[in-house]
């Protein structure tokens, strides 16, 4: 445990040295301050993801990746697959995987009892390098298996596959960044923080569900690429604040849940800094 917690403490350094100074030189809200409403619950849920969840995730991944009991069919797919290049391979896996988890993505916004465990990833009122762990594990363990779910069928090595698990993690570190850049007309085809934000705006559904591929967006109607900030961050209605209270929240009836937290309901407001 206490090597988990020097490797944890790392990854946090190295993060900090990555998305602080880029953060600092081109922020979105520059106003927000460093230490927000919210950081203690998003490190909970980084040391979560990190200490716990993220290795079940990884573990279940390598044993689907096995391919035990998988049909002939698919083992000659395989097969075929592991003919190409390897950098085609994994062109491949991405774009399916990214076509998948579109679908995926919107559906947890349309559907209830997917939006309960995915709710909670909106309910950051601020953005910034933190805010991309706040996630229910179950939510987690649903869009890291459609995400790469077409890699593990294709049969990609277990060892490309945890390098796309780790590509995919740093991208959405960087989309959910305090960061004002814009990649001109590349948006269309590799998504930013711009589209992002927009997403977390308080509007369920808001668009931009494609993380990595905002062209999957522009094609199905669903791209949003205003020229400013959002200003209003977050969910409408009582939610809980604190970690394990985010954990227990998709599980507690919305009546029961609303009463628990309307207490500790503040306002919507706009984007001020805090």
């Amino acid at each position: 445990m206490t090597a988990n917690l020097a490797e944890l403490a790392v990854g946090l350094a190295w993060l900090v040295a990555i998305f602080v100074p880029l953060e600092w030189a081109r922020p979105a809200w520059a106003s927000q301050r460093r230490i927000r409403k919210g950081s203690a619950a998003d490190l909970a849920f980084m040391a979560g993801q990190y200490l716990l969840f993220g290795g079940l995730v990884v573990g279940w991944l390598s044993w689907a990746s096995e391919g035990v009991g998988q049909p002939a069919w698919l083992s000659a797919v395989q097969a075929k697959f592991a003919e190409q290049p390897l950098a085609l391979q994994a062109a491949q896996a991405i774009v399916l995987g990214d076509l998948l988890m579109y679908v995926g993505h919107r559906l947890q916004h349309r559907v209830d009892f997917l939006w309960r465990f995915h709710a909670v990833h909106h309910t950051s009122e601020r953005l910034d390098f933190l805010a991309a762990h706040r996630e229910h594990p179950l939510d987690g363990l649903y869009t890291q298996t459609l995400m790469n779910l077409p890699a593990v069928a294709l049969g990609l090595p277990i060892e490309q596959l945890l390098g796309l698990i780790v590509f995919r993690s740093l991208w959405a570190i960087f989309i959910h960044s305090n960061v004002r850049l814009s990649l001109g007309r590349l948006q269309v085809l590799l998504g930013g923080p711009a589209l992002h934000h927009w997403h977390h705006a308080n509007d369920r559904h808001a668009g931009n569900y494609a993380n990595l591929a905002p062209w999957i967006d522009w094609f199905m109607g669903t791209y949003r690429c205003p020229p400013t900030e959002p200003q209003t961050l977050g969910l409408d209605g009582p939610h809980p604040r604190g970690y394990f209270a985010l954990l227990l929240w998709p599980f507690i009836p919305r009546r029961i849940a609303g009463r628990l937290w309307s207490a500790g309901l503040h306002g919507r407001e706009r984007f001020s800094g805090g």
